[in-house]
């Protein structure tokens, strides 16, 4: 009896996982098949966004103006800007904390001129902590911090390109 204990308790975890709807993370589905972005492939936010839309496996991802018009979506990126502010001083006037903030604005549209996701502007922010004798320490971690930011937006760019159900 003591044997079939945990038999039982393992097989009403699977069925609870089962039933709540659990699965793993699919694959996405674009409304398009080929998408032109003019961000050069050379660029952080280029080279993120290429590897994540190339291992959808299913789009084909224009960077050559010249090929524009073969794409079926056109995503825009408007600005990308990168802001880092004081947000902390000590008492003698040193600085303690920053605020990093990624800002971009993007929109999807048909080479047509049709407008699939409307002028969208996404903003990351986060709070770095300073001190002068980590100075070195602090710059490798605040391009640690934009670099996460930039993936973050990376990805939900993706969810919304995803969300386009038809062209």
């Amino acid at each position: 009896m003591n044997r079939r204990l945990p038999a039982w308790l393992l097989f009403a975890l699977l069925l609870a996982l089962a039933g709540c709807g659990f699965g793993l993370r699919q694959p996405v589905n674009f409304a398009f098949s080929s998408l032109y972005s003019g961000v050069p492939p050379t660029s952080p936010l280029g080279v993120e966004l290429k590897r994540q839309l190339q291992s959808s496996g299913q789009l084909q991802y224009i960077t050559e103006a010249s090929r524009q018009q073969e794409a079926q979506a056109v995503l825009d990126i408007l600005t990308e800007q990168r802001v880092k502010s004081v947000v902390g001083v000590s008492a003698t006037g040193q600085v303690r904390e920053f605020q990093l903030r990624l800002i971009i604005k993007f929109r999807l549209r048909t080479p047509q001129g049709k407008e699939l996701i409307p002028e969208t502007e996404l903003v990351q922010q986060r709070a770095l902590s300073y001190d002068e004798v980590f100075a070195l320490a602090k710059e490798a971690e605040e391009a640690l911090l934009y670099r996460n930011m930039q993936s973050d937006m990376v990805q939900q760019i993706l969810r919304r390109l995803a969300a386009v159900k038809e062209i």
